[in-house]
């Protein structure tokens, strides 16, 4: 299968887990020859004694690995590693499979079996979006909560919020766009790609991620907090509501 011109990836790190060396061979050979530097682990606890060893920006996880369900190794390395990008691979095609992994923490998801291209093209726009700086953005008050989109950090009061990157970089979107309708189209494109191949049930677990992040927030805060409100409009998308 052929893959692209190999652009300038040296400087990221990716992890490869899965028992299949077929599969496994494959991705690896494709990352490399792509210029990525890469590791594999070939189970779950292997993958995860390796990412305590080496800093990795990415994670391409198999599902059904035989010492434990990858499900469990998504929640563990999004516990230590906030902005680690997860990517499932999995044979499990049903929708509630597919919102189970997204709700342990990954970022993205492809069914086997995938074009290694449409994998590549996936991992160049979330890298692509790690990297981009907005040092020219102002941070964003919107009642109590303060968005720092430069800094890529999210405060309420003086305690930061811990979210995950596609949860922050929603809630900047929305708040750039403050009390306007935002579609899911506009969503899908900005957070995760202009060619976005999956299914936008993956805007849906996000969206319902940060809701649930705010609302622990106000929770547990030492007083009453004055947040945004988080509006979905049916049928087109949502708005932030000041």
């Amino acid at each position: 299968m052929g893959t692209p011109t190999a652009p300038d990836n040296g400087r990221f790190r990716v992890l490869v887990v899965e028992d299949d060396d077929v599969i496994g061979h494959h991705l690896q050979s494709g990352l490399q020859g792509n210029g990525y530097t890469t590791a594999w682990s070939r189970t779950g606890t292997a993958a995860l004694a390796e990412a305590d060893r080496a800093p990795y920006d990415a994670l391409l996880l198999d599902l059904g690995l035989p010492d434990m369900d990858g499900l469990d190794v998504a929640r563990t390395l999004r516990a230590r590693f906030r902005d680690l990008l997860i990517v499932v691979l999995t044979a499990r095609t049903d929708d509630i499979d597919i919102i189970a992994g997204l709700d342990a923490g990954a970022d993205d998801y492809l069914v086997k079996p995938f074009s290694l291209t449409v994998l590549l093209a996936r991992l160049r726009a979330h890298l692509r979006r790690r990297t981009v700086t907005t040092v020219t953005d102002q941070p964003i008050h919107l009642g109590d909560l303060v968005i720092d989109p430069a800094a890529r950090r999210c405060h309420l009061h003086d305690t930061e919020l811990p979210l995950r990157l596609k949860e922050f970089e929603l809630l900047a979107l929305l708040a750039r766009h403050v009390g306007e309708a935002v579609s899911r189209e506009t969503l899908m494109a900005e957070v995760w790609d202009e060619n976005w191949f999956g299914s936008t049930k993956t805007l849906d677990v996000t969206m319902a991620a940060l809701r649930r992040r705010l609302t622990d927030a106000a929770g547990t805060a030492p007083g009453p907090s004055h947040l945004p409100r988080i509006t979905t409009l049916r049928g087109h998308g949502y708005r932030l509501d000041p």
